[in-house]
């Protein structure tokens, strides 16, 4: 058990496990055109829009025309928010007679929605606990499984974020397998899915699969490797998104004790090792996991666990046009315990710059956007919904 199993026995991501050291904060920078102002300018606030959500996990626009988003819930469910109609009192879908929802981390953790409008959702199986990767009808709740992980030896880090990328192929993230410490050395290992960001085709199949690996997948043809992956070394990445302006993929990952993180990948950039269990944010955490000639790709962004949070929630960068022009190009997270906005932007020199720019409600699960680009929060306790403005500081 790590200390947030104590802190927090009944909250989704207590158990993810406390976290990071602040990276130097670069604001003085001139901000580009199309950038936003100076993050020492910026502030960020939550609005409440709607309460009643029953430990929501993910948030996600349905992409068809209609202006709603969807927010999942861990026990199964997926509720549907219109800005003018609120929150639906009738869920969209209902799959908790598949999902085990019962344990703190486990459940219907993630909900991709495709251009072609199918949905996809990735969940702790009811059956054996093995977390896996479904497309759902809507209209029926009827699943066909496409990926399925076994994850029965710890109930933590389940992982579970979905979402397409740019070039078209969903990506789904898993944790490490849970426990403290990745005693099943899963985070850099080839062989099992656990610990990864996977890339797949769900667009065809190829059998016996019912997806295809995508060509230029890193691992693809590699012995004793899963083709699958795109990414590893990763302990629990609660959350990931992809730049809509440049493709690029920004991940919260959830450390040990010590640290807390967020990594950032050019578009198109396989391969990448993210060193956990060898590194925990930007040092050593296993010698007995690190090996010589392996390059581990370390965060662009950190910030120390139980001084300054517990649990990173990886949000999304700014693209909407609303606050355009003061955030367009920030990237904006959050933390479970101290509710911190953290904002992090990269320069045209290829540094980072970051800084508080707020504070939101605390627990929050899960950052999304609507189909606009704007964005919205869900907290576990007391289950509400959030939309995120950005101001400047007068």
């Amino acid at each position: 058990m790590t200390r947030r199993h104590l802190r927090r026995g009944l909250s989704l991501v207590a158990g993810l496990a406390l976290a990071g050291a602040l990276l130097p904060t670069a604001s003085s920078a001139e901000p580009q055109a199309g950038r936003g102002v100076p993050l020492g300018e910026l502030t960020a606030t939550a609005t409440k829009v709607a309460s009643g959500l029953v430990n929501p996990t993910a948030i996600t626009a349905l992409n068809d025309g209609s202006g709603r988003i969807l927010v999942v819930e861990k026990r199964g469910v997926v509720r549907a928010y219109h800005p003018q109609t609120g929150l639906a009192a009738k869920p969209i879908l209902d799959i908790s007679d598949k999902v085990n929802g019962a344990d703190v981390e486990r459940g219907l953790l993630g909900l991709a929605v495709a251009k072609d409008r199918r949905v996809y959702v990735a969940y702790t199986r009811k059956s054996d606990s093995a977390v896996t990767l479904s497309r759902v009808r809507l209209d029926t709740g009827e699943l066909t499984e496409l990926i399925t992980q076994p994850h029965s030896e710890y109930p933590n880090h389940n992982g579970g974020q979905l979402a397409f990328g740019p070039d078209g192929y969903l990506y789904w993230g898993i944790g490490d397998g849970g426990g403290g410490g990745d005693p099943l050395a899963s985070g850099q290992r080839l062989d099992t899915l656990l610990g990864k960001i996977l890339r797949v085709d769900v667009n065809r199949a190829c059998r016996p699969l019912r997806y295809c690996v995508p060509p230029g997948n890193p691992f693809a043809g590699v012995a004793n490797a899963r083709p699958e992956i795109w990414a590893y070394g990763l302990r629990n990445p609660w959350r990931f998104s992809f730049d809509p302006a440049d493709g690029s993929l920004w991940i919260g990952d959830v450390g040990q004790g010590r640290f807390e993180e967020v990594d950032h990948l050019a578009k198109g950039k396989g391969g990448a090792n993210f060193g956990w269990s060898c590194k925990e944010g930007p040092v050593v955490f296993d010698e007995t996991r690190c090996k010589d000639g392996v390059t581990y790709t370390d965060p662009v962004f950190h910030y120390i666990s139980g001084a300054e949070g517990c649990a990173v929630i990886g949000g999304h960068v700014y693209r909407g046009k609303k606050y355009a022009s003061l955030a367009s190009g920030t990237y904006l997270a959050t933390d479970f315990c101290q509710g911190t906005a953290w904002a992090v932007r990269k320069k045209t020199d290829g540094t980072y710059e970051s800084a508080r720019i707020g504070e939101f409600p605390l627990d929050a699960t899960t950052l999304g956007t609507d189909q606009n680009g704007e964005l919205y929060l869900a907290d576990e306790t007391p289950g509400g919904l959030h939309r995120i403005s950005f101001a400047r500081k007068g």
